[in-house]
């Protein structure tokens, strides 16, 4: 298997890589609008839309902080072409919130909601995913501000603006729709591995029914 030697001492298999992605060196931060102050005692994780009860469920902080804890080692791609490799995220599975709080069935898409109204859409298959975690540790430290503390979800075989910092809620969707940046222009999918960036690149059926 080929390497690629990056930096000073650090070796990557090349295979790990998607193409158009490189590896600098530290780890940049990037993020939309100002970082949120977290308030424990007003805090709330919410499940809406086409919940099998027709009922919202809502967590408290202490709640989410009771649910069953997972870890994933899993590298990270953003669409501004860097790559950061080996993360160890711990949290909270998908299938355990969505055990907690079930989908009716029909649902095959999801809105990740956080704060400020920031949102990204997902395929259920993508929300389900070995690897799909809501993250409250890196690298067994809690989430840094910049990097999303208290929640963000990680989605790593996604590019990474599909992992939203600051998470405060899932809504289950019966018919797809963007979210915030598929609504100005990039791809409605993310595969790093197919440079799926932007939505001119999208084939029939990737997007939402127009």
């Amino acid at each position: 298997m080929a390497l690629n030697t990056v930096g000073e001492g650090v070796i990557v298999e090349e295979s790990r890589l998607p193409p158009g992605q490189y590896i600098p060196r530290g780890r940049p931060v990037i993020h939309y609008g100002r970082v949120p102050r977290f308030k424990r005692e007003t805090w709330d994780f919410r499940v809406f839309g086409a919940t099998a009860s027709g009922e919202e469920h809502r967590f408290t902080w202490e709640d989410f902080e009771r649910l069953p804890r997972a870890s994933v080692l899993a590298d990270f791609h953003c669409v501004t072409k860097f790559s950061l490799m080996g993360n160890e995220w711990a949290g909270v599975t998908p299938q355990t919130i969505m055990a907690a709080a079930p989908p009716v069935g029909g649902v095959h898409h999801v809105m990740i909601w956080a704060e400020y109204g920031y949102s990204a859409n997902l395929r259920m298959s993508d929300l389900t995913a070995p690897g799909t975690l809501f993250a409250m540790e890196l690298d067994e430290k809690p989430l840094a501000p910049e990097r999303g503390f208290p929640l963000r979800i990680v989605v790593p075989h996604l590019y990474a603006w599909k992992s939203v910092k600051w998470v405060r809620a899932v809504e289950y969707l019966t018919e797809d729709r963007r979210g915030f940046w598929e609504e100005r222009g990039y791809h409605n999918v993310a595969d790093p591995w197919k440079e799926q960036r932007y939505s001119y690149q999208e084939e029939p059926g990737e997007g939402p029914p127009p």
